[in-house]
């Protein structure tokens, strides 16, 4: 499988220059760790807002034809991570979505900054414990196939919490499993923000 082009240079101008987008576009960007609810989330706010509903992961996989999974068994972490960049850099530049991100895509210095300047950016708070229980039995989260998944969720969380954080406009705890109550307050939020 190709590695999608260079689209990822895009985000790189945001690190050397913000000043070149300097207003939020309408989009709610969504991060979080894996089963913080990104997706069911992304959905209910999309419908609401009459906003298109997009996933990152799942457009990586449209395009490819292979599951995430696969693209991690052909091309490892680095090769799904350089696909994952590339498509930050596509999706950042929409306007009008909901866009939902894969658990580390804020890894990348590039894609924070793009996911910063491509709109109202949510954090999906979830402890590993909720973590753990939604993804006890999905089997097609590649990070999660060892032998310990809680010291692998424990580990990610560590290094990717941080990152979370930096780059968030609002920070929404999902362990309560209140969907309308997370809907409502991150719409509060981005009407706030883009009433400024």
């Amino acid at each position: 499988m190709p590695v999608i082009g260079t689209d990822a240079l895009h985000c790189r101008l945001f690190m050397i220059n913000p000043a070149l987008n300097v207003s939020k576009q309408a989009n709610i960007v969504l991060i979080g760790p894996m089963g913080a609810g990104k997706t069911t989330v992304g959905r209910q706010l999309a419908q609401q807002l009459r906003l298109s509903f997009v996933d990152s992961d799942q457009e990586i996989e449209k395009r490819t034809g292979v599951d995430i999974s696969t693209i991690f068994e052909f091309e490892g972490e680095d090769g799904f991570r350089q696909r994952e960049a590339a498509m930050m850099a596509e999706l950042g530049a929409h306007e009008g979505i909901v866009l939902a991100t894969g658990g580390g895509s804020v890894i990348r210095a590039e894609n924070r900054a793009c996911l910063q300047q491509a709109g109202f950016v949510v954090y999906l708070y979830t402890p590993v414990s909720v973590q753990l229980r939604r993804t006890a039995r999905d089997r097609k989260r590649p990070l999660l196939q060892t032998e310990n998944p809680k010291e692998r969720l424990q580990a990610l969380f560590s290094e990717r919490d941080p990152l979370y954080r930096e780059i968030a406009d609002l920070v929404v705890d999902t362990s309560g499993e209140h969907l309308r109550g997370t809907v409502r307050q991150i719409i509060k939020g981005f009407k706030a923000q883009t009433a400024m």
